[in-house]
């Protein structure tokens, strides 16, 4: 019968069967081999372990944390700065919670809970514990109050409780994070709607026999609003105003700045303004309100007669208007000695150009954004003549008013392969000579966004 090999730490006794280990070589036996930690359960994955950031100035105060823990299946890593320096340079994305003893602030004469409000600033995103004496347990409410999750009594410091602690300490930040980013979304949302009642205001036009009509759709890579505003006001001597513009950029600071042009154009059309003085104005405003001097403003004016049949206009580096007049297919308003966009020269001049309308036609003013959807999966752009044979075809199906538009809007999306880059703002003007009041003519409120 072969004689069976000797284990690690065994000896063979007499006649080949394993001897008793001596008390020495038991001991010897469990330094070099230590116990190890019991596998997870079949079918669970091993938590990852916690990081513990510890900041501890003296190692010879009476604290210390076990080097390794073992908490619920999650073991937990340390990492020991004696100042914030050093915290600093061992604060990775990988730490889970920082573990700050309030003595610090006693030992270097701080003022009350500095250290602690350092700490808070110099990583807002990470959990925070403080570890205090248990006679200062008002100083760690204290603590929590100032911003750290919670307090840990010295004496009391075992393993177990870290753990919990730490768990604890982690998952109420995410809590509060959680909580802030929800907040701060209705903020943003209670703004993106006042922003909205500025762009896109209600028309003034009681007592006009104008249809107007207006869409507006922010681009896919933002939230609500752009920079995208229009406005239309009737004076009281029958001339009817309209305006579309759009603030280069996009975001809060761009919607607020087209907020203050619309309502600053809407200020000086209402006090007798127009054309070069208005728009020499507007640039002004401009000027002194835009964050840096990158930001400019592209402007279409049209001042519509009281009859109705013709029309003052002017552009500032905007795409013209389109109409289509009776009998006559759609076509742009080509303007060739238009101005600059607003903010670009100092001393820039707008010229008006008189256009004839006629009795009865549809104006449509947009953006830029609904001119530079792509057609199809190649690089070529919609353009201002795509436009103008999309709108054609729409009309010759019998389409107008806001039907017109919603069904321009959709086919542009088609034709991009899905939404647009960029806000799209379109407002429709139109005047039938004969039926234009029983039509249900003068404003038809505010746009719809996102329609």
């Amino acid at each position: 019968m072969p004689v069976p090999a000797p284990r690690q730490g065994e000896t063979l006794a007499a006649g080949g069967a394993p001897a008793a280990p001596s008390p020495r070589s038991a001991a010897e036996f469990r330094a070099a081999v230590p116990v190890p930690a019991p596998p997870p359960a079949p079918g669970t994955a091993q938590a990852p372990p916690l990081t513990l950031l510890v900041i501890e100035d003296d190692p010879s105060v009476a604290f210390s944390v076990p080097d390794q823990l073992d908490t619920g299946g999650r073991r937990v890593r340390l990492r020991t700065a004696r100042n914030l320096t050093e915290a600093e340079r061992l604060l990775t994305d990988d730490v889970d919670c920082i573990l700050l003893d309030l003595a610090l602030d006693v030992r270097q004469a701080g003022e009350e809970l500095d250290t602690l409000r350092q700490v808070l600033r110099l990583a807002p995103g990470h959990a925070v514990l403080v570890l205090t004496a248990e006679a200062d347990a008002e100083r760690g409410a204290e603590a929590v109050r100032v911003g750290a999750q919670d307090y840990l009594f010295r004496d009391e410091l075992d393993g177990r409780a870290l753990g919990r602690a730490i768990r604890y300490a982690v998952e109420r930040k995410r809590a509060d994070a959680a909580q802030r980013q929800l907040t701060e979304s209705r903020l943003r949302g209670q703004e993106n709607r006042r922003l909205e009642r500025g762009l896109l205001p209600k028309p003034l036009l009681e007592g006009s026999d104008l249809r107007f009509a207006a869409r507006y759709r922010p681009g896919r890579s933002r939230a609500l609003l752009g920079g995208d505003f229009y406005d239309t006001v009737r004076t009281p001597d029958g001339t009817v105003h309209a305006m579309i513009g759009d603030v280069c950029g996009h975001g809060p600071d761009e919607a607020a700045l087209g907020v203050l042009l619309r309502i600053a154009w809407r200020s000086l059309t209402l006090a007798g303004l127009c054309g070069d003085e208005l728009l020499g104005t507007l640039q002004k405003v401009l000027e002194n309100e835009r964050p840096n001097d990158e930001i400019f403003a592209t402007l279409c004016t049209l001042d519509i007669a009281p009859d109705g049949r013709r029309a003052g206009l002017c552009l500032a580096g905007h795409p013209a208007p389109m109409v289509a007049r009776e009998g006559r297919r759609v076509k742009l308003l080509h303007y060739d000695d238009g101005g600059p966009a607003l903010g670009v020269l100092p001393r820039a001049r707008w010229p008006r150009r008189q256009v004839e309308l006629g009795g009865t036609w549809s104006l449509v003013m947009y953006t830029d954004g609904l001119i530079e959807g792509r057609v199809g999966r190649g690089t070529q752009r919609l353009g201002q003549e795509g436009i103008v044979e999309v709108i054609s075809g729409l009309r010759d199906r019998g389409l107008d008013g806001e039907e017109l538009l919603d069904a321009a809007m959709a086919e542009v999306r088609e034709l991009n392969g899905g939404e647009l880059t960029d806000d799209v703002a379109v407002l429709l003007l139109d005047r039938d000579r004969e039926h234009g009041r029983g039509r249900g003519g003068r404003d038809e409120g505010r746009a719809r966004p996102g329609a």
